[in-house]
C-alpha cells in the first residue's frame, strides 16, 4: 500500500514537472493581469521578510553581549591582589576589612 502510495506520488510529480515545463503552459501565466493581488503578494512577503528580522536581531545581539562579556571578563579584586581565601568588604567610614573564609 505505502509502495503503491509512493509510486503514485512520484509519477503525479513527474507529470506535474512536465507539464510545467512545456511553452504552452508557461505562457498561460501573465503579470500584467495579477493586478492588486500581485501588490498584495509582494506588499504581505516583504511583511514577512522584515518580521523576521526582529528575532535575529535580538539573537545577534545576545550573541554579542555573550561573547564581550565572555572575551573582556575582568579578574575580582582578591584574585587581582594575590590574597586568596579571603573576601575584602567594605564598611562606611572605615577602610576595607578582610575576612577569612
Amino acid at each position: 500500500m505505502i509502495r503503491a502510495q509512493r509510486i503514485f506520488l512520484t509519477l503525479l510529480m513527474i507529470v506535474g514537472a512536465t507539464l510545467m515545463a512545456t511553452p504552452v503552459l508557461a505562457k498561460g501565466f501573465s503579470v500584467k493581469d495579477a493586478g492588486i493581488s500581485l501588490w498584495f503578494f509582494i506588499i504581505i512577503g516583504a511583511m514577512i521578510i522584515l518580521l523576521q528580522l526582529i528575532p535575529a536581531a535580538i539573537l545577534f545581539f545576545s550573541f554579542i553581549g555573550s561573547a564581550s562579556a565572555v572575551a573582556f571578563k575582568r579578574k575580582k579584586g582578591s584574585e587581582k591582589d594575590g590574597v586568596k581565601g579571603e573576601t575584602q568588604m567594605g564598611l562606611p567610614g572605615h577602610e576595607p576589612l578582610t575576612v577569612e573564609k
